[in-house]
C-alpha cells in the first residue's frame, strides 16, 4: 500500500519545512508514505527548499496555472508511481498533518473512497462572520447538487483511493474542491468526513482577492457542475417557472375578454408569449442537457479506461502485486 500526500505551492519556502517536519512517514496500514510538491510557479525557493529537505517527488509549473491545475497534475504523477492513496494538504501549513493517518483511515477500512477533513469552520477564530456564513451556505448548496451531507465542502485536506482518482476528472481552472464533491456524490462514490482542528493562520488566501471573488468563482464552479449532473432541475424548474409566469397574462386576457372589457389589454398576450417562449426555450435546452449528459457519461467511461491502461503498473511489478495477493492471508 504506497501512500502519496501531495502539496501544491505557491511561495510556501517559509512554511513548506514545517508541513514537510509534520507528515508522519510511518503510518499503520501504509507501506510507503511518499511526499510530493507541486510548484505552481513559485518565485521563491520553494522547489529548492523541498529538494534540501529530502523530497524526491517535484512537480514545477513554469508559470501559475492554479490551484485545480496544480492538484490534477499532482495526481498524475501519483498515480503513474503507483500511489494506492493520495492525501492532498496546503503548502501554509493550514492542516494538522499529523491527522494523515486518521484521514486515509475509512479507506483502508473500505468504508469510503474519499474523505474530507472537517476543519469545524465556526470555530476558527480568524474567519470573519460573512465567511463563516459563506462557508454554510457554500457546504448547502454543493451537498445539495452532489446528493451528500459534508459539513466542510471546501476544506483541501482530503484522501482519495486510487479508483476514486481514476473516476474524478478536473475541468475548473479556479478551485477543485467543490467540483469534485459533486462529481463524486453524482458517481455515487462513498464519502466520509472526520473533524480536525486548523493550525492558526499564517497567511492571507492567495486563492483568491477577496470574499468576494471567492463566492463569484466558487459560484461558477458549482453552478457548472450542477447544470452538468443535474440538468432537469436547473431547466425544468426555470422552464415551469417560465410557463407559469406566461400563462397568467393569459388568463387576464381571457377573463377580461369574456367579461367584455373595452381597452383589450394586448400587453398581456405580449408579455406572456415572452414568458412562454422562454418557457418552451429552457426545455429544448434541458433536451440538449441531458443528450449532452449521456454523451458525457459514456466519455468518461472511456476516460477511466484510458487512465487504467495509462497507469497500470509494469509488467514485474503487477507480478509481484499478484504474487503477494496469493499468499496474503485472507482478510476476516
Amino acid at each position: 500500500m504506497k501512500l502519496f500526500v501531495q502539496i501544491p505551492c505557491l511561495n510556501e519556502e517559509a512554511t513548506l519545512p514545517h508541513v514537510l517536519a509534520t507528515i508522519p512517514r510511518r503510518i499503520d496500514g501504509v507501506d510507503t508514505v511518499e511526499i510530493l510538491v507541486i510548484d505552481d510557479g513559485s518565485t521563491d525557493r520553494t522547489a529548492e527548499v523541498a529538494r534540501n529537505l529530502g523530497v524526491v517527488h517535484v512537480v514545477r509549473h513554469t508559470s501559475t496555472m492554479g490551484l485545480a491545475r496544480a492538484f490534477r497534475d499532482g495526481v498524475d504523477y501519483a498515480l503513474a508511481h503507483g500511489a494506492d492513496i493520495v492525501v492532498n494538504t496546503d503548502g501554509d501549513d493550514q492542516y494538522p498533518q499529523a491527522r494523515i493517518g486518521d484521514l486515509i483511515q475509512p479507506i483502508l477500512r473500505g468504508q469510503a473512497e474519499r474523505v474530507v477533513g472537517d476543519r469545524q469552520t465556526a470555530t476558527i477564530s480568524h474567519f470573519s462572520p460573512v465567511k463563516k456564513a459563506m462557508q454554510r451556505i457554500g457546504s448547502y448548496v454543493v451537498n445539495a447538487a452532489a446528493g451528500t451531507a459534508l459539513p466542510d465542502a471546501a476544506s483541501g485536506f482530503r484522501a482519495y483511493s486510487r479508483g476514486a482518482l481514476m473516476r474524478l476528472n478536473i475541468i475548473t481552472r479556479f478551485s477543485y474542491c467543490m467540483e469534485t464533491i459533486i462529481q463524486a456524490g453524482n458517481k455515487r462514490l462513498r464519502i466520509a468526513s472526520i473533524p480536525i482542528t486548523t493550525n492558526p493562520k499564517t497567511r492571507e488566501s492567495r486563492l483568491f482577492k477577496n470574499i468576494g471573488q471567492h463566492m463569484v468563482k466558487s459560484g461558477q464552479a458549482i453552478a457548472r457542475s450542477y447544470v452538468m449532473y443535474k440538468p432537469y432541475m436547473v431547466f425544468a424548474t426555470i422552464g415551469a417557472v417560465l410557463g407559469v409566469a406566461g400563462l397568467l397574462p393569459f388568463a387576464r386576457f381571457l377573463y377580461y375578454w369574456v367579461t367584455g372589457s373595452p381597452d383589450g389589454h394586448i400587453q398581456s398576450l405580449v408579455f406572456g408569449t415572452a414568458m412562454l417562449t422562454g418557457s418552451l426555450l429552457c426545455f429544448a435546452l434541458l433536451v440538449i442537457a441531458d443528450l449532452q449528459r449521456s454523451n458525457r457519461a459514456l466519455l468518461e467511461d472511456a476516460l477511466e479506461r484510458i487512465k487504467q491502461m495509462q497507469y497500470a503498473p509494469a509488467a514485474g511489478e503487477a507480478q509481484d502485486q499478484e504474487s503477494a495477493s496469493q499468499v496474503a492471508p485472507p482478510r476476516v
